[in-house]
């Protein structure tokens, strides 16, 4: 469990590295570019030999996560497994006596995955979507992929940061069709509220406040549907200056353990209702 705790305060600060590296920085130059794509042409390489190694099953998720986790991921995704390191990715192997429950989400939800897992240890089978699901738009386009072909007793799911900019009332209609969808698998479904953007991001205090309309909008579609909710923005927003990192929308690994709690108390809470 320390060795999972750990892990997750490292790697899930690698979206917000890469977003604070961008601001003022040079283009990478075309021999960068040449070594990245040598490295991670190389990385792949030793992905697929390891990846030979598993059974057949697990075998299936992995061409799963390579069709799905894009290049920024995949590689990201890789070196892990080669490291032998715990991902929010991995295959879980169902315990059959257990609820199956699924996560879907962006990278704040990738990482509050390994945290929300070890919470339920023992209390349900806990898979995410195979990739960091982004806006609506793709939601709506890659949720067939995303569900599989199993059962799910709980899905958990939130979509917001990646539709700052969109228009209210294309996250409207798209956030309806993505409840009708998962209403449509029989599971009982909890909606994540958006957690907050600072006002300094990069996208300035407006995103701030797209968020909370984004929020409301989401509210009131889940009201309607009789979709349980959990409102991680008010959640987290009294702790923010303590487990958010500085100008970015994405949290230390105090925060995510922090989110990870809440979400598993509320799938605990949901699990028991009829």
């Amino acid at each position: 469990m320390l060795r999972t705790l750990i892990f997750v305060h490292i790697i899930c600060l690698v979206p917000a590295f890469a977003q604070n590296t961008k601001k003022g920085a040079e283009p990478p130059s075309a021999e960068e570019i040449a070594k990245k794509k040598a490295a991670d042409k190389a990385t792949n390489e030793k992905f697929q030999l390891w990846k030979s190694t598993l059974p057949q099953e697990q075998q299936v998720w992995e061409t799963v996560l390579e069709k799905n986790l894009g290049s920024f991921y995949l590689p990201i995704y890789q070196l892990e497994k080669l490291n032998n390191r715990i991902s929010a990715w991995d295959y879980v192997k169902d315990d059959p006596k257990l609820p199956r429950v699924f996560l879907i989400g962006d990278s704040v939800s990738r990482g509050y995955t390994l945290p929300a897992r070890v919470a339920l240890e023992r209390k349900a089978n806990v898979h995410r979507a195979p990739e960091n699901c982004g806006p609506t738009s793709n939601g709506i386009k890659k949720m067939e992929v995303w569900l599989g072909e199993g059962k799910w007793d709980v899905i958990h799911f939130n979509f917001g940061i990646h539709d700052r900019k969109t228009s209210a009332k294309d996250y409207e209609n798209r956030l309806e069709l993505i409840v009708k969808q998962l209403k449509a698998t029989g599971a009982k479904l909890i909606w994540a509220s958006t957690t907050p953007i600072p006002p300094d991001t990069k996208d300035g205090p407006e995103a701030t406040t797209a968020i909370i309309e984004k929020n409301r909008i989401a509210a009131d579609i889940m009201k309607k549907n009789m979709v349980h909710v959990n409102d991680l923005f008010d959640f987290i927003t009294p702790q923010l200056s303590k487990v958010q990192n500085p100008m970015d929308v994405h949290f230390k690994g105090e925060g995510y353990d922090m989110l990870g709690k809440q979400v598993a108390l509320k799938i605990e809470e949901i699990l028991k209702t009829k």
